[in-house]
């Protein structure tokens, strides 16, 4: 897809906060520092629309972009161990059950694992979330750059043993390499024409 425009639209702490518009909505979910901010970055060839951060859990509300003024792309709160209040990585998880829970314009979502990492219990709990409410989901693999071949194909192997996948899972991405990227296009435009 050509990328014509990518603008930050909003944060949202409520479901009031949700924009008004009804474009198809593509979700990034994963645990905190998983890449989900990276991967949005590459995708749409921009280095800084959504910030990154070596810390985890920088992104604390759920955010909205809008990308060609024909698709959101929705940056979830990264779950997991996070550098933020425990107050409020308390209400997290209510933020984000309540948009998935809208499924009012969501089309996809991409759940977003590190390559280098066994999935662990709340990856495997948010994927049958997912699929008991039949919300569209693919598997990324993210950073396959920071492994050999030899130990990526290995690793490949134990995370497939891991989870539920479905036919499409997983994609391996790089945002350093881009390979994956037209794949994880592929998936995005199917799922919203």
């Amino acid at each position: 897809m050509k990328i014509t425009s990518a603008e930050f639209v909003k944060s949202a702490w409520l479901p009031s906060d949700y924009p008004k518009d009804s474009l198809p909505e593509v979700v990034f979910a994963g645990k905190s520092n998983v890449g989900k901010s990276s991967l949005i970055n590459a995708l749409i060839n921009r280095k800084n629309l959504v910030k990154t951060s070596s810390t985890p859990g920088k992104t604390q509300s759920i955010n909205f972009f809008n990308i060609n003024n024909e698709i959101t792309f929705v940056d979830l709160p990264g779950y997991g161990y996070a550098k933020a209040p425990l107050k409020l990585r308390k209400r997290w998880k209510p933020l984000v059950e309540s948009y998935l829970k809208t499924g009012k314009a969501i089309k996809l979502v991409l759940l977003i694992l590190d390559a280098r990492r066994i999935p662990c219990r709340e990856d495997i709990e948010l994927i049958e979330w997912f699929d008991f409410y039949q919300v569209q989901r693919v598997i990324v693999l993210n950073k396959i750059d920071k492994l050999s071949r030899t130990n990526l194909k290995k690793q490949i192997e134990l995370i497939k043993k891991s989870l539920p996948l479905n036919d499409n899972d997983p994609i391996l991405f790089s945002s350093v390499t881009k390979e994956g990227k037209e794949e994880i296009w592929r998936q995005i435009l199917c799922k919203i024409e």
